[in-house]
Parts: structure tokens; sequence; C-alpha cells
């Protein structure tokens, strides 16, 4: 079986095919460290994660790499509002960023390059260009002349006048076109700098992952993910200086791109104030619910991210979760993943949607299965679930844990306990009022012929 994935540049699906099958290479941009990450940033960081372990099925070794930005003008900005040093303002936050990451079941990439380690190359990269006549210097800058480039745009395919047309682009007296771009830019005494050939400066945030990307996975990788808002400028900037840099070398065989978050119908925005931290969703919500809500739609669609979808999402996983306790003590068998739909969904352009439709089905096989069945029943439903970053906890542990009571597991045994002494004692009133108080909690009580369980609602 072969993935099949859609690239932005060509428009179209297609076969994928790597550079080298015996080690697929694969960049995502990272965040850029000054506050906590809400929820769009967290999309693409999931999406590209079930990416990473749909490849690792397919071949024997995927390098992933996914950077931190830890010097930017909004870092700057941050910092000396709230009065702490840079290098600890965006020290600090992304170790929250991979701790929020990681609550989400997001593996740990191969490679996690961050910006200021990597200066010396993006000054060689700098360099480069000049010397090749794709980049100038003007009153301290060095800008990539785009015109020098005769295939500019061709990763969102319009013509260099279009896609200037409403874009941010920084107007200056120094700059050949108005589209030029600055590759390096000059510090002034109270800003962090590094020395180069054009003085003490820092470097352009387009410049950062070309270097990175070029130090540690090559002049030529097979992926390159990140948000839909990212293709222009940023992608396509990446691209031309890049190409540029290695004689017209393919830059990215496969450029993907996720679609927008929405809150509750209204795309996400400060000016709207609707911003959702993932920190904040987490005092909420298990990691794995949130998680599952943002693998709900295709991940090229926009999503409209809302309590309700985050409640659909928990009853699902409770749904599964509960087939699984009853199999708990089932042996799995050899798992064959090419014979399962669920799998074969996650091969087409990670349809995300529709293999959680066939682990649901999965889930009502098993809940209807002879016991002869189960074992390869359960089986494929943890494989592919393990793919999608999803059923990584112990049922009884996911039942037994939550973020919205402060009722904990040995108080609600203890009184299962007690309610189990009353119904043996046929003291119904004392049983009734027991469940009816651990009900008021959000604690559901089961019971079955093997005995009492719960869990919350």
């Amino acid at each position: 079986m072969s993935l099949v994935v859609y690239n932005t540049q060509k428009r179209i699906k297609e076969p994928f095919t790597p550079v080298d099958p015996s080690d697929v290479r694969m960049y995502v941009c990272g965040p850029t460290v000054y506050n906590f990450v809400h929820i769009g940033n967290a999309r693409p960081v999931v999406v590209f994660d079930t990416l990473f372990r749909v490849l690792q099925s397919l071949y024997p070794k995927v390098t992933y790499a996914r950077n931190i930005t830890d010097i930017d003008d909004k870092i700057m900005k941050t910092a000396n509002d709230v009065g702490e040093t840079i290098e600890s303002l965006a020290g600090r936050f992304a170790r929250e960023f991979e701790a929020d990451m990681a609550a989400l079941n997001n593996l740990q990439p191969s490679i996690v390059p961050y910006a200021t380690h990597h200066v010396t190359d993006m000054v060689a990269m700098v360099s480069n260009l000049v010397e090749k006549g794709h980049a100038y210097e003007a009153q301290g800058h060095v800008l990539f002349d785009v015109k020098s480039m005769p295939n500019y745009g061709k990763l969102s395919g319009q013509s260099i006048d279009a896609m200037l047309d409403g874009a941010r682009v920084e107007v200056a007296d120094y700059k050949k076109y108005a589209g030029d771009f600055v590759l390096w830019k000059p510090s002034a005494e109270d800003e962090p700098g590094w020395p180069s050939p054009w003085g003490r400066g820092r470097p352009g945030w387009h410049l950062e992952c070309s270097a990175m990307i070029e130090k540690h996975l090559g002049n030529t990788i097979d992926v390159h993910g990140g948000g839909r808002d990212l293709i222009f400028p940023h992608h396509e900037n990446e691209l031309a200086q890049s190409e540029c840099a290695h004689g017209g070398e393919q830059y990215v065989k496969y450029w993907m791109h996720n679609g927008y978050v929405n809150i509750d119908g209204e795309k996400m925005s400060k000016s709207l104030g609707n911003f959702k931290t993932v920190r904040d969703l987490l005092g909420s919500y298990k990691g794995e619910v949130i998680r599952f809500a943002l693998l709900s739609a295709q991940y090229r669609s926009e999503l409209d991210f809302s309590v309700d979808l985050l409640d659909q999402s928990a009853a699902s996983l409770d749904g599964i979760y509960g087939a699984l306790r009853k199999v708990d003590s089932v042996e799995e068998a050899a798992t064959v993943l090419a014979d399962s739909a669920a799998y074969k969904a996650l091969l087409d352009d990670l349809n995300t949607p529709q293999a959680i439709s066939e682990l649901h089905q999965l889930t009502k096989r098993i809940n209807k299965a002879q016991e002869s069945e189960l074992p390869a029943l359960k089986s494929e439903l943890l494989a592919v679930a393990n793919l999608m970053g999803i059923l990584q906890q112990d049922p009884e542990e996911w039942f037994k844990s939550t973020v919205k009571s402060g009722m904990d597991a040995a108080k609600i045994d203890a009184l299962i306990e007690e309610r189990l002494a009353a119904r043996a004692a046929k003291n119904w009133v004392r049983s009734d009022e027991i469940r009816d108080m651990l009900l008021a909690q959000g604690v559901v009580l089961e019971d079955s012929k093997e005995g009492t369980t719960w869990r919350f609602e």
C-alpha cells in the first residue's frame, strides 16, 4: 500500500515517493516562542505528528525536524514589556510549548533546531546568495532580489504583483522592488545581534527555516508542512532563497498545508478576542480529547472549534475506551494494517474523519463480536489509533481520570465499596443515595455481572 498526499505546489493529490526511501525527511514550521500557543498553533503540530506516525509505518527511518523561533521582533517586544531577558522569555515559552504539545500526545520530533543556534549557517547562506547575484546590501540590510528568480511565485501560483496586492510587506526606500524581502537586518545597540560581513545584525524570519533545513536535512527534503497562512510570504520566500542558494535544486518535493481553525464559526483573531490557548483548554479537557477534536476534520479543510466539538470528541473517546475496557483481558493478535479500512483512510491524504468513522465501526463490531473475533479487532483498533495518537491510556485510567471533578479515584472506590455493602444488606435507600451522590459529581456507575465499574460523564 502507498501513501497519497495533496501537494500545495501542484494543487493535486499524488502518490508519495520519497527522495530516499531509507530516510524520509520532513520539516514543519514551529512556534515563535513569546506566549502560550493557541489552538490554531496546535493544529499543524497534531496533523504532522500524525503524518510522522504514518510515515514511520511505511519506511524504516523518518527524520522529522520542527524548529523553535527564539529570535523575533515579537519576542523582543514582549521581553521588554515584561522586563525579562529575551533568552529567558523564549526559553520559558519553548518549554511551555513542549509541555502543551506532549499533553496532546505528540511525539518528540527527531530534531528540534533553535534559530539562535544556527546564525552562522544563516550568514553563510546570505553570503552565498549575494555572491550568486540573488541578494544585495542596502543601508545595512541584505535583501533577496525576487526578480532575480524567473519563477518566483511558483508555490502560491501567482504573479509577483498579485502576491503583493494586499499582502503585508515592508515599504522601504532601500529596496530595489517592493517585494524584495529581508535576509539580514541591522541591530541597534540594545537589540540582540551577531557579527556578519554587513555589520552587527540578526536574520530575517524566512531565512531561519532555510538555513536549519540545509544544516540538518540537506538541500532537498520530502515534506515541508505548516499552516495555510504560511504559503505566502513565508514558504514562498523560503523556496526562493533555498533554490537560488543551491543552483536551482528542488527544495521541497511535497508542500503540505493545513486549514485554518475557526472558533464557534468565526475566524480566530486577536481583534475578536476569541483566541483559545492550549493551556487554558487543558484546564477543562483531556489532551487526547483536544487532539481528537483537531483530527475530526480533514486537515486541509477549515475546522470549526467549539465546546460542542470537544464534548462530542470526549463522548466518542468514552465509547471507544468503553469497548476496550470490555476486552482488556483479551490478548491482541498480529495486526495486518494493509487490510484495515481505517489505515487506508489515513493513507488517503490523512483522511482522519474517515479513519475515525472506521474506528467507530470497529468499536461496534467489538461490542457485538464472538470471543474468537476479539483479538484481531482489538489489535486493529489499537494499531490505527496509535497512528492517530489516540487511545494512549489504559481504559480504566481513562475513566478514572478527569479535569472536571474534584473527586479522586480512591474516594470513589471507597463509596462503591460502601454501596456494595449496602446492597448486600438490602439497604436500597443508602445504595441509591451513593449512586445519586456520585452522579451529581459527574461519576457514572455501571453494574454488570462482573461487578461495578465507573466513569466520568
